[in-house]
């Protein structure tokens, strides 16, 4: 897509699924309070040996992605905790070098967790891959032969109509982040 058919978007939202082995990325368009399918992809990273190159790339494909699709914000997943630290260990290194990239380019990050996500589009934090990327494409409206091989493409889109729900929500129930937000927005309310 190129960028005068972005331009039909009052705001894009690119969505990342981090991971050391296949990142998945989600690029959600949203005109009005419509969100769309823009594109989903991943990027497999296991034919290079070397990790810190597969780092390398993770960060050079978020980039060039920011630079073809022009987002507004990301929308991440967030690690979850598993039982061996060596895969978080990589994982977090994996979400690091995504977030790196979008801060490189001024782009706002919100991270989510997988919980979260999966509630949000399906109603169910436990639903599986597959039941996220068949509610994907009710929403979305797109046809099964559009579904990509690796789940990690739809997990990415995911974690963008996540993030498209949340900015939805009034302020109030967003909330702030801390008590050190809250009386930073409210220091009327504090004495």
């Amino acid at each position: 897509m190129n960028g005068d058919n972005l331009k039909q978007y009052d705001h894009i939202i690119i969505g990342i699924d981090p991971g050391t082995n296949v990142m998945g990325y989600g690029i959600l368009g949203i005109k009005g309070k419509t969100p769309a399918l823009i594109a989903m992809g991943v990027l497999k990273l296991s034919r290079f040996d070397d990790h810190y190159m597969r780092l390398h790339r993770i960060y050079e494909r978020v980039e060039s992605l920011i630079t073809q699709y022009l987002p507004d914000e990301m929308a991440i997943e967030a690690p979850f905790f598993g039982k061996n630290v060596q895969s978080m260990l990589k994982l977090g290194r994996a979400q690091g070098v995504a977030i790196a990239a979008a801060l490189s380019r001024q782009v706002p990050i919100t991270e989510y967790e997988p919980r979260k996500i999966k509630m949000a589009i399906t109603g169910n934090g436990a639903a599986s891959k597959e039941q996220v990327a068949s509610m994907l494409q009710r929403i979305l409206q797109f046809s099964k032969d559009e579904l990509p091989d690796f789940l990690d493409a739809t997990d990415a889109l995911a974690a963008a109509l996540c993030h498209h729900y949340e900015r939805q929500k009034p302020a109030v129930a967003r909330g702030p982040k801390s008590w050190k937000a809250f009386i930073a927005s409210h220091p009327d309310r504090v004495k």
